[in-house]
């Protein structure tokens, strides 16, 4: 736990840090090449950390740091290139299919990761498997996805579709309300998750030695169970709440225009309320509170592809990569950047404050 909260923050900064420029770069320049190169920067990097021995610890602090520059590459372009091939409801089923690589593509990683360390013997070989799946998507980039022209699929032309300077760009977004609320949006919902991943998995531990069905683990390494069923809970939610948001949102957009929002707001309620059920369930129930998780988890997670949408919608082609990559900026920065920390310290005074 201590180490994932030192490694955390590392990948988080410089991840936030990039984002902007690769957001510069997208609106500016041919896309898929930009994709590219991070995707083998980052397998680069991913393949190098795999030779660093625990003498030169710094040197895995600051491959995490790189790990974010190449990240922050394709989260900030990839959905533009999507938004320039499609439109309407086909672009929602299209962003919904790329979101769900994150919640598939973290459970294959738990998967192949934990058969490449027992088929190797260690470790470092988890991150040698992996670098050979990037250079791979990297090269299918290069050679299959087209590069579209920026508002193709919208049939945008003129004056709309001129660069301007990214300090324009800047104002403009600000002065977007759509785009400035759906990012703060955005921002709540990973403060929930970045939370959510790190002091669950503790709680119901706790909560299980106060029912007096497991006991208090004093020494490491303790029983990772809660840990696994959490992570296999949150997969499934995830690949569950984004097929779930696609599909309602294309059914309620043939009742009203405000579908998105509207969609997004009420999954955001249905979350807020059985995530605070867990905490009541939990005092009786472990397996309530793994249901409320579900059900919690799977409500939050129908946002991801629709706030990517709305984003489409409302922001010009142009603009898109930055608006995107700001967007990102802002919910890591509101979001999981601190919310595991800031909920560690509230447990921390309100433990002082009952012993007092």
């Amino acid at each position: 736990m201590c180490l994932f909260l030192f490694f955390f923050p590392v990948f988080i900064c410089s991840f936030m840090v990039a984002a902007p420029i690769f957001g510069y770069l997208g609106d500016r320049f041919n896309r898929k090449i930009i994709l590219s190169c991070g995707i083998f920067f980052w397998s680069f990097v991913t393949l190098l950390s795999s030779f660093i021995t625990k003498d030169y610890y710094w040197l895995l602090v600051l491959s995490r740091c790189l790990v974010g520059i190449g990240e922050s590459s394709y989260s900030s372009i990839s959905p533009t290139i999507i938004g320039d091939l499609f439109t309407n409801n086909k672009r929602t089923m299209m962003l919904s299919v790329f979101y769900l690589a994150i919640p598939l593509g973290s459970g294959l990683g738990y998967i192949l990761g934990s058969i490449a360390k027992d088929a190797g013997g260690h470790w470092y070989w988890a991150l040698r498997v992996s670098p050979m799946l990037g250079l791979i998507a990297g090269t299918l980039i290069l050679i299959v996805v087209p590069e579209p022209k920026r508002g193709i699929a919208d049939h945008i032309t003129g004056r709309i579709k001129t660069r301007t300077s990214w300090l324009c760009d800047m104002k403009a977004l600000a002065k977007n309300r759509s785009y400035v609320f759906s990012s703060l949006a955005s921002a709540a919902v990973s403060f929930a998750t970045g939370a959510f991943g790190i002091w669950i998995p503790q709680y119901l531990v706790r909560a299980q030695v106060v029912q007096k069905t497991a006991v208090s683990c004093t020494y490491q390494p303790c029983s990772s169970k809660d840990s696994l069923i959490f992570g296999a809970i949150t997969c499934v939610t995830g690949l569950l709440g984004v097929v779930i948001g696609a599909v309602t949102t294309r059914l309620c957009r043939q009742k009203t225009e405000r579908a998105d929002p509207l969609v997004c707001a009420v999954s955001m309620l249905g979350s807020a309320i059985f995530i605070c059920l867990i905490f009541v369930v939990a005092k009786k129930s472990i397996v309530g509170a793994y249901i409320c998780i579900f059900i919690g988890e799977t409500l939050l997670f129908l946002n991801w592809a629709i706030t990517a949408d709305i984003l489409m919608f409302v922001v010009i082609p142009t603009r898109r990569a930055t608006a995107v990559a700001f967007q990102g900026f802002t919910s890591h920065l509101l979001g999981d950047a601190g919310s595991p920390y800031l909920i560690g310290l509230c447990c921390l005074l309100l433990a002082c404050t009952a012993q007092y």
